[in-house]
């Protein structure tokens, strides 16, 4: 038997691996991946002679597929965690408390934001469960829509956008409720008299276990394991144009030739292109997904520099700044604060921003002069390096899961094609590695 996986970021190299594990040493996978590389937007790198992740570097360390992925490559002892220190945002020129008691933000209550919003903001948080509210079950809205009528601007501005814009390089304006928070849609749908009720029910139980993790030596360690296990045949800068339908069940990849099942993980434009000819609904639904483009600067400043006691500074909306974040990785992470430079990460690009066509140099300068606004470090880095990462998210816009719906329905028409990535029901590292693991098993079934 022979199968094809269209695209070799995370999703992509998983779906190999396990295909490689149901079928067999007997079958033949193939990869084919457009770039010149494997591992889509997670890619790891030389800076100040280590090794440092420039894309995703942590993963949400309360769902279990990374963990359970790294187990079974023989790579567990590969887990680590944060120090523990916590994140401030950077709102009206100064570093504020990021604060607890909220989703994605959104808070539950005033006493949350009291350090972060004015008090005009916290008197209407704290009478909005005696105003009316009506919430619509049939639809779907921005977060910015539910969160400012409710709530004003400045939660909008100064607690929701900066962690929405490090998840999604979006803002509320771009992301809708019902796609990128699931839990308080479905505590809305249920009666929730309040937002800040619905926000009580939809947050997490408590729990002492790790928010987030990472890999001590970075991502191209997984990959390279993928790789490794898949046995797969990988053949990069190779980009799929064609597929189509042949006698006998098969399907003709262009440049691979005929396959008995494909798994497309790609970005939904370029998955949109393969489907045209196939499954017109579902070619439709994957165009009308955005993409945003994002930008990362990783520093490495001399020994002796001193870092803020904190993981990272995240950057309200409206700020007289060209960063969006601040990753303090020598803070962050305990491994690398035993490296002799001290690692930061600055974040740029948020949906409609036009990150890409700036070079290296001018973002390399905005992340110094960013850095020094925010932390006092005035010192020059010994070494720096660019990441652009072009069209590298999908915005959960209002109507996302009627999108994803309607993909999922035209690939289930195609016998013998399934699809996998980030813009389907989740955009983190574990979902990505759920999306990869589900498209295989289902294809094998079928």
């Amino acid at each position: 038997m022979r199968f094809a996986v269209v695209g070799g970021g995370i999703s992509g190299l998983v779906a190999a691996y396990k295909l490689r594990q149901s079928l067999g040493p007997d079958a033949e996978i193939v990869i084919a991946e457009a770039s010149d590389r494997v591992g889509g937007k997670l890619r790891t790198v030389s800076l100040a002679g280590d090794d440092i992740d420039i894309g995703a570097e942590a993963f949400v360390g309360r769902r279990p597929e990374v963990p359970a992925l790294l187990r079974e490559l023989g790579l567990a002892d590969q887990l680590v965690h944060p120090s523990g220190l916590r994140p401030v945002i950077w709102a009206d020129g100064d570093a504020r408390p990021l604060p607890p008691g909220t989703l994605m933000g959104i808070p539950a209550g005033p006493e949350y934001l009291d350090r972060l919003v004015d008090g005009e903001t916290l008197a209407k948080i704290e009478a909005e469960p005696t105003t009316q509210f009506a919430w619509d079950r049939t639809s779907d809205c921005t977060v910015e829509e539910l969160v400012a009528a409710r709530f004003g601007e400045q939660v909008v501005q100064r607690s929701v956008d900066p962690l929405l814009g490090g998840v999604y390089s979006g803002s509320s304006r771009t992301i809708g409720v019902r796609g990128a928070l699931p839990t308080l849609a479905t505590a809305l749908d249920d009666g929730a008299p309040s937002l800040t009720e619905a926000v009580r029910r939809a947050l997490p139980p408590p729990s002492t276990a790790p928010v987030f993790g990472g890999i001590r030596d970075g991502y191209g360690v997984l990959l390279d394991a993928l790789v490794r296990e898949s046995a797969a045949d990988v053949r990069v800068g190779t980009r799929v144009q064609t597929i189509t339908r042949v006698p006998g069940g098969q399907w003709a990849i262009g440049g691979i030739g005929p396959v008995d099942g494909v798994v497309l993980a790609l970005p939904a434009r370029w998955a949109a292109e393969l489907l045209s000819g196939l499954n017109h609904a579902a070619a439709q639904a994957l165009r009308e997904v955005p993409l945003a483009s994002s930008a990362l600067v990783a520093l490495a400043f001399p020994a002796g520099v001193e870092l803020p006691q904190r993981s990272g500074i995240l950057v309200a909306t409206g700020e007289p700044l060209r960063a969006k974040a601040f990753t303090l990785s020598s803070r962050k992470w305990p491994h690398l604060a035993e490296r002799e430079v001290k690692l930061v990460r600055a974040s740029f690009g948020r949906f409609g921003d036009p990150v890409s066509a700036w070079s290296d140099a001018e973002l390399i300068g905005a992340a110094r002069e960013d850095f020094a606004v925010v932390s006092g470090v005035l010192a020059e880095p010994v070494d720096a390096l660019v990441q652009h990462w072009p069209d590298g998210l999908p915005q959960y816009g209002p109507g996302h899961l009627d999108r994803v719906a309607a993909v999922e329905a035209g690939i289930a028409e195609l016998d013998g094609i399934e699809i996998a990535g980030a813009f389907l029901h989740g955009v983190g590292v574990p979902a990505c590695v759920a999306s990869g693991a589900a498209a295989a098993t289902r294809l094998v079934a079928r």
